[in-house]
């Protein structure tokens, strides 16, 4: 499935890069072969995503990503959502936030603000970006100012993104 492939990494930093080291995604080929768990998921069994195993979460991958590092807890979260609904469905969301970054990146990015819109459009509810947009979008038609510079959209929609965030308790303090 060539879409899993590219979604399971459209909101992350080395994926939306456009350096040398960008990343084309875990499924792609065999720059992920260091990986235990991408060498038991998609080598040894054939699979898309480890929520397929019927051995999920197994004794490899609790050792694996229990090291407390973010993306890890958030990469759980996703696997946990997959066999909760499928794949269809959760390729749908990833669809939907990749958007949402690729807008954010595209319209507010000052060129330091890409891990943290990254980040907001994989810990954050759909509809908490869509409202952070959509409010951003309202401050600058309101304001006096006819045109706004990319750092001060930048700033406009980090604000907004954080008090957001914060009225939905929404920890985004390690971004």
């Amino acid at each position: 499935m060539v879409a899993v492939r590219y979604i399971v990494v459209c909101v992350c930093t080395k994926f939306q890069s456009t350096a040398k080291s960008r990343c084309i995604g875990c499924r792609l080929g065999e720059q992920r072969s260091w990986c235990s768990i991408w060498r038991c998921c998609v080598k040894k069994h054939g699979f898309e995503t480890c929520a397929e195993c019927d051995e999920y979460p197994c004794e490899r991958y609790q050792r694996r990503w229990s090291k407390g590092f973010e993306g890890w807890r958030i990469q759980r979260q996703n696997l946990e959502r997959i066999k909760q609904g499928g794949i269809d469905n959760w390729l749908k969301e990833q669809r939907e936030r990749q958007a949402l970054a690729e807008e954010l990146l595209q319209n507010y990015n000052e060129g330091r603000s890409m891990r943290f819109y990254c980040d907001a459009c994989k810990r954050m509810p759909i509809d908490l970006v869509y409202k952070a947009i959509e409010e951003a979008k309202k401050r600058m038609i309101s304001s006096e100012a006819e045109n706004f510079d990319i750092k001060s959209k930048a700033k406009i929609m980090k604000g907004i993104i954080k008090d957001l965030a914060l009225s939905s308790d929404i920890d985004l303090s390690l971004m």
